[in-house]
Order: structure tokens, then C-alpha cells, then sequence
């Protein structure tokens, strides 16, 4: 079966965002293993931050990972798929630093989550104009 090169670029920003999850979820184990938490979070700040940036990357990169995905179905040109590969990646690993770092607001938070709503946006108005193009 012949890959067409939508699918390697879409291969290659879910890849990395797999990588973005796997950091995120070794955070938290770092941080149980630390604190001798085995369930929830034991009130420890350090590591309801940790389970934060973590669930806040699941509730976004699959969503990203589904647009890249169809991206590549309906054949998008591949710079359309590494600009929406690339706006979640950065916005995600800033998202998840800036909430690994910090509980409160900060700059890499606010950028990373303007990054991946404006992924959404990009994608979306792709896939809309692909599915009738």
C-alpha cells in the first residue's frame, strides 16, 4: 500500500504529540514516586499540577491528532497539515511547561493555548473546505 505524503507529515506531528503526552504523564509519575502518592493527587501542589498539565494535554491532543488524521484522508496538501501539526505541537509543549512550572497564569501557558485554539481554527476551516472542495 503506497503512503501518500500527507500521511507521512500527519505521521510525524501525531508522533510528536504522542511524545508531548508520554513527557507529561512521566511528570506525574515522577511526582507520585516522590510524594508516595498512589491515588488522586494527596493534596500535594506539585503534583495536582503535574495531573493538570496532563489531563489538559488529553482533553486537547487527541482532538488535534483527529484533524491531522483527516487532514491526510482527504488529501490536504502537507503544508496545511504541518502548519496544524506544528500550532498544536508548540502550543501544547508550551501549555504543558507553563503549567508544569507554574499554578498560576503565565506567558507559555496563555501562548500555548492560543496556539491550539488557533490549530482548531486553521484545521476546522480546512477540513471544511476540503470535505467540499
Amino acid at each position: 500500500m503506497e503512503v501518500n505524503a500527507s500521511a507521512h507529515a500527519a505521521a510525524l506531528w501525531v508522533g510528536l504529540n504522542l511524545f508531548v503526552l508520554l513527557v507529561l504523564s512521566l511528570l506525574v509519575v515522577r511526582q507520585r514516586q516522590k510524594h508516595k502518592v498512589v491515588l488522586g493527587d494527596g493534596g500535594v501542589p506539585e503534583l495536582i499540577q503535574a495531573i493538570r498539565a496532563f489531563g489538559n494535554a488529553t482533553e486537547y491532543v487527541p482532538a488535534g491528532m483527529a484533524a491531522l488524521t483527516m487532514l491526510a484522508v482527504v488529501g490536504a496538501p502537507g503544508l496545511a497539515i504541518h502548519i496544524t501539526g506544528f500550532l498544536v505541537f508548540v502550543g501544547r509543549v508550551l501549555h504543558g511547561y507553563g503549567l508544569s512550572t507554574s499554578g498560576g497564569a503565565s506567558l507559555p501557558r496563555t501562548l500555548g493555548v492560543i496556539l491550539t485554539w488557533v490549530s482548531y481554527v486553521f484545521a476546522g476551516a480546512a477540513l471544511l473546505f476540503y470535505s467540499i472542495a
